[in-house]
């Protein structure tokens, strides 16, 4: 696989399970309903799990544009190659979307509030306020950018069984900081599947909450230039 097939599976791999997840607790007569936060966030981070392992040869697996950003700045990647990452994380978010949406559809008819279908898809805040949200979603981002630095140094690395401790990172921050915004920490994995909300046939949907879409994708990439710029300082 080339880097923009190991994004686009790792990503479609991710999504398919970690999005899985979220319907599988919250959609109406499904096996899990009700299953809680603690059943999501342990969904997330074997959704992480398998995607980072799975890509990890062909492209690193970053399947985040904020890890792709990190590793710019610190110049683990040329520049050149960022679209074709953002490219095949954007493609493979879309079509896991697309995935989840059919393994669902029928729950997603079964399930009259349009605000629980769209948290499927995407994030929102639990109390709106575009400053403190923007400030979770950087907080959560560089803590996840600033540990995956580490977990890769070579003096750490496992190779592809850093998709463990990258995992278990995961899982920690949505544990500790997935409250107030639902910790996104990912651009590519909020916006590909809101954009494929506003696409896909599913009943009565609601609005796509285009105002609140921009802090999953500008903060996520403040937090991964902050941590990147730390870990350069601290050598």
């Amino acid at each position: 696989m080339d880097i923009f097939t190991g994004e686009l599976v790792g990503t479609f791999l991710l999504i398919l399970l970690g999005n899985g997840v979220v319907a599988n607790v919250i959609l109406n007569k499904t096996k899990g309903n009700g299953g809680g936060w603690i059943v999501i966030t342990f969904g997330w981070a074997m959704a992480v799990f398998v995607g980072v392992f799975v890509a990890s040869k062909a492209s690193g697996a970053h399947l985040n544009p904020a890890v792709t950003l990190a590793l710019a700045v610190i110049k683990k990647i040329p520049l050149n190659v960022i679209p074709e990452y953002i490219a095949g994380q954007m493609a493979g978010a879309m079509l896991g979307t697309i995935a989840v949406w059919a393994a669902y559809r029928q729950h997603f008819t079964q399930t009259d509030d349009v605000e629980i279908k769209r948290a499927v898809f995407c994030t929102a805040p639990a109390i709106r306020s575009t400053f403190h949200n923007l400030l979770t979603e950087i907080i959560g981002t560089f803590v996840l950018i600033f540990a995956v630095l580490y977990i890769i140094a070579p003096s750490n690395s496992l190779g592809a069984l850093d998709a463990l401790p990258v995992a278990l990172l995961v899982l920690g921050i949505g544990l500790s900081l997935g409250g107030p915004t639902g910790y996104a920490i990912n651009p590519a994995r909020d916006l590909g599947p809101r954009i494929m909300h506003a696409i896909l046939p599913i009943g009565t949907k609601g609005r796509n909450d285009w105002g609140y879409a921009w802090i999953p994708v500008v903060g996520p990439l403040i937090g991964a230039l902050l941590a990147a710029l730390l870990f350069t300082a601290l050598g």
